[in-house]
């Protein structure tokens, strides 16, 4: 290897301009339109057909119905009532005191399922968690979402044999040295017995969403708060449970917003008159109105009522969300 090979280039003589390598500029990206998006995944968007006819015809057409709270329906005429009424029906409700009874036991049922029906699956999944017997874990996941494959008669039939004067709950009553109590005929027990069994058919199932919410906790936070220092508590506190409160805020939402319809179909199978005075709510008694006494536009107006208050509490919890957690539905 000579001399002349190991030698360096040259340096470029002064004045002469070195050309820089600039990137040329990319060019902005069109954006698709709906036509076009639609023409190229058009098996995607025929998917959600079905869905959308879903809701149009079982949520959205059946709203038309609701100009009969404003007009005189009678059965077999027009199906948009007879004439104009205003708010006719409006006035005479809330003028009655035994609407103000059932919409004082919708409030109280509502908030005591809302109480005890959303913390205990957030509860049970934060202990389910912990349990790192994978069998021990699968035998309490079934046995907790069992329930709610149960359908609501099958639910009710089976509360109504347990507390029966002969059931299970008063032959263990008895067994005590107590006398059997008639549980489905004491207005003071309903709630009791509806709140429970509501517990044990629900929250089994409601944490299902939260404990895939806990696999994506990154593990990295649980390793960093052990090294300073944190016990199972306090990582819970810290790391878990921020790491689920999307999906607690979420769902909290949605169960305000069917805060006012409480288990209709449960409460219609397990009350009776005896029980009217803590078990009648406000969607029992626009039934009774509608298809007993066949008042269906006064049925109608409870019933606008009724989605007027859980509109505005979906709206306003969401408000309250998305301003003090930072998280809410939209």
């Amino acid at each position: 290897m000579t001399s002349e090979t190991l030698r360096p280039p040259p340096p470029a003589p002064p004045g002469d301009a070195v050309e820089a390598t600039v990137p040329a500029p990319r060019a902005p990206r069109r954006r698709r339109t709906w036509r076009q998006a639609l023409r190229r995944d058009w098996q995607l968007y025929s998917l959600a057909v079905l869905p959308l006819l879903f809701f149009l015809v079982f949520r959205y057409l059946p709203m038309i119905g609701n100009i009969i709270a404003f007009r005189r329906f009678k059965p077999g005429g027009s199906i948009f009532g007879e004439y104009w009424v205003g708010l006719r029906y409006f006035r005479m409700f809330l003028a009655d005191p035994t609407f103000w009874d059932v919409f004082t036991n919708t409030l109280v049922l509502g908030t005591l399922t809302l109480l005890f029906c959303f913390p205990l699956p957030i509860v049970l999944a934060l202990l389910l968690n912990e349990v790192r017997a994978r069998r021990l874990r699968r035998f309490v996941q079934s046995v907790s979402y069992l329930p709610h494959f149960l359908s609501i008669v099958i639910v009710a039939a089976m509360v109504m044999q347990l507390t029966s004067v002969d059931g299970t709950v008063n032959q263990i009553v008895q067994a005590t040295g107590g006398d059997a109590v008639p549980f489905l005929q004491r207005a003071e027990w309903f709630r009791t017995i509806y709140v429970s069994s509501e517990v044990w058919q629900t929250v089994g199932w409601g944490t299902i969403l939260y404990l895939a919410a806990l696999t994506t906790v990154d593990d990295d936070l649980y390793e960093a708060a052990r090294i300073d220092g944190a016990n199972r508590w306090r990582q819970t506190w810290h790391v878990t449970l921020p790491g689920i409160r999307p999906t607690m805020v979420t769902l909290l939402i949605l169960n305000i917003g069917t805060f006012m319809a409480v288990g209709f179909e449960k409460i219609l199978l397990l009350y009776n008159p005896l029980t009217y005075p803590t078990a009648d709510v406000l969607s029992t008694y626009l039934f009774r109105m509608g298809f007993g006494s066949s008042n269906f536009s006064y049925a109608a107006a409870i019933g606008l009522f009724e989605a007027v208050i859980g509109l505005t509490l979906v709206l306003t919890a969401n408000l309250i969300a998305r301003r003090t957690v930072g998280t809410s539905l939209w």
